[in-house]
């Protein structure tokens, strides 16, 4: 049915329409948004201009989820900052277009269509980061545009071996047909990789994800971290659907899990320590996918959704501690265990992030590792074990310093309570996986 996907997107540009009260009328629109996901649901269309199924639906959730609780954040947040980089109404309206290129990706059925969507995010985005106006956030924002649309570019190259392979570039016309594995088939897969794995954060074209996530504010952050790559990774799903690569992607997620798992060993910037975790995060999902096996995309769609909540309860956390500290080392941030709200939010978010039961994080990263033991990858699982032990490691001792170590030295503010209910749905997730696991596997 297309009417329903039509209305989700339609929704932010009527609300964009009202430039005026553009803040208002966002939030009004995000709230509808999410009311018109109960009809999509039970509309879920699997062939036509439109392909939505219960995969992408929880992509669908998530975008839809964040950007809700982005535009709620953002409402005391960018008042709060004094010299933007933008106005308020243009922050508003990119975000709103920002939300429709993610969703436009996520919906059609076509794969031109869906580079296209992946392309706008990176238009929509880019002047978001910059919100925050200063000389680091304008070097974040030039870095970010250069190396995704050189990725965006190899992704393109990859959309046309498909289109010569195929005679068409219709989703459903392809993963639905047999294919024989020809050069440009293989090719395509291989160049997906490398194109849109620039956006999901693969090892090394990974470069501008700290940057992006450390200069740009807080919702802007979650946005990236919670939902943009994981649209990302949708895509390049379908794209491996076609002739499934399994070695090549399971290494490629492997070696990045390992190398983001280093680069948090060292950090002292909490937001690019937060932006690391999206990095293994992500490729962890990556892996899941690589195995080819239904507990591994099981444990891939488990993990993505808990950690788009628990990632954009980190970094609304970080946008509190920014606001009370106005710094960004955790060397210089103690005490915080004084301020209930953020600490709580804080280090329910942390756990979230890395895999602390019972989160859905946890249990994603389970059926992860469980699957990667099925196909016989016991290289690749002993790496990943390891990796996910020294980001663990890495992150909550960081977040536990920030809490517990040394005394409050700050004024006290009205926080947002956004950050812990963001923390919180993660929690429920994987209570909710529990009860329904044995229906799921």
């Amino acid at each position: 049915m297309i009417i329903v996907p039509l209305i989700i997107l339609i929704i932010p540009l009527i609300a964009s329409a009202f430039y005026k009260s553009i803040k208002n009328a966002s939030v009004a629109g995000a709230i509808l948004e999410m009311i018109m996901l109960i009809p999509l649901y039970f509309s879920l269309n699997y062939k036509g201009f439109f392909f939505i199924t219960r995969i992408n639906f929880i992509f669908i959730l998530m975008v839809s989820s964040v950007y809700l609780m982005s535009l709620l954040y953002s409402r005391k947040y960018i008042e709060g900052i004094e010299n933007r980089g933008i106005t308020e109404k243009n922050y508003y309206l990119l975000m709103n277009f920002f939300y429709i290129s993610m969703e436009f990706a996520l919906m059609v059925n076509n794969y031109g269509f869906m580079w296209v969507g992946i392309e706008t995010t990176t238009i929509s985005s880019a002047l978001l980061i910059i919100t925050e106006k200063n000389d680091a956030s304008l070097e974040a924002t030039w870095r970010y545009i250069i190396i995704v649309s050189a990725g965006v570019t190899f992704a393109f190259i990859s959309v046309i071996l498909i289109y010569y392979s195929f005679h068409t570039l219709e989703v459903t016309a392809i993963i639905y047909r047999s294919s024989t594995g020809d050069l440009p088939v293989r090719l395509a897969v291989g160049i997906a990789l490398v194109g849109f794995g620039t956006k999901v954060g693969v090892f090394p074209m990974h470069t501008w994800l700290p940057d992006a996530h450390s200069e740009g504010p807080a919702p802007v952050s979650a946005m990236f971290s919670g939902v943009l790559l994981p649209t990302a990774l949708y895509v390049l799903y379908r794209i491996y659907e076609i002739y499934p690569m399994p070695e090549i992607f399971v290494w490629a997620g492997t070696v990045s899990v390992l190398f983001a798992a280093l680069f948090l060993t060292y950090q002292h910037n909490y937001k690019r320590m937060f932006a690391y975790s999206t990095m293994e995060n992500m490729n962890m999902a990556l892996i899941g996918i690589g195995t080819g096996t239904y507990a591994g995309l099981v444990g891939s769609l488990v993990l993505l959704l808990a950690h788009s909540f628990g990632k954009a309860g980190a970094f609304y956390s970080t946008g509190e501690i920014m606001k009370i500290s106005e710094t960004k080392d955790i060397n210089n941030i103690s005490g915080f265990m004084k301020n209930k709200i953020v600490s709580s939010s804080l280090l329910i978010s942390s756990f979230a992030v890395t895999g602390t039961p019972p989160y859905g994080t946890f249990f994603g990263e389970f059926l992860i590792l469980y699957s990667v033991i099925t196909i016989h990858y016991y290289a690749q699982f002993i790496i990943i074990l390891i990796s996910i032990f020294i980001a663990f490691v890495s992150i909550n001792l960081n977040v536990s310093k920030m809490i517990f170590k040394g005394d409050y030295k700050y004024n006290e503010t009205n926080g947002s309570i956004i950050p812990l209910i963001s923390g919180i749905i993660a929690i429920f997730i994987g209570i909710v996986f529990l009860v329904i696991i044995n229906e799921i596997l």
